[in-house]
């Protein structure tokens, strides 16, 4: 009787660990989305399919480099820093790429150094959210809506991502404000 209160105890104790880890995940993200700081980065996506991720829009950034002091001083694949700012029309970009997360109150993510350039002095890096993830079913219409404004100049399209603590987390994909789900959405509702 006493051995089976001890295995009942241990499967407990083990089962709590178990739903701990990812409960504590969930609450986090979604602690950034509801708290974190949004920007918005303008993007150029593609509609790739990977079969064990299912569809996803791949997102490619306008603004995915910054200038540095020396361009040798940075390697490629190093995790990074990118201190951000907002430019005159809202749109995120890089203030200053740092190697330790700053201390103080600046917006921050970790980022992936993809390319330096001596000759200009300029990094150029890999966001962390470079990945939009579509229901199967909307997935197709969502790459059909974005090849249509991507050749129509008059309309931009952007990530909405969520900031906080250097943790980033993609919250949307709009096209001059409208969300791609929601605009693939209507495109299978109305085709």
């Amino acid at each position: 009787m006493n051995k089976k209160k001890i295995i009942l105890s241990l499967f407990i104790v083990v089962a709590a660990i178990q739903l701990y880890y990812p409960i504590s995940m969930i609450n986090y993200n979604e602690k950034v989305l509801t708290e974190g700081t949004t920007y918005l980065f303008k993007t150029a996506p593609v509609d790739p399919h990977d079969p064990f991720r299912g569809k996803y829009v791949d997102l490619n950034f306008n603004d995915n480099s910054c200038k540095v002091g020396d361009a040798s001083f940075w390697v490629r694949g190093e995790k990074v820093y990118a201190v951000l700012t907002t430019d005159e029309e809202g749109f995120a970009k890089i203030m200053y790429l740092a190697k330790e997360k700053p201390k103080s109150g600046l917006d921050c993510i970790e980022v992936k150094v993809i390319y330096t350039s001596k000759k200009i002095n300029e990094v150029t890096v890999k966001f962390p959210f470079s990945r939009f993830y579509m229901e199967e079913s909307k997935a197709y219409d969502a790459e059909v809506i974005h090849r249509k404004n991507q050749a129509d100049t008059t309309k931009t399209t952007y990530a909405v991502v969520r900031i906080k603590d250097g943790k980033a987390i993609l919250d949307d994909v709009q096209i001059n404000g409208e969300s791609l789900r929601e605009l693939a959405k209507q495109q299978k509702s109305n085709p």
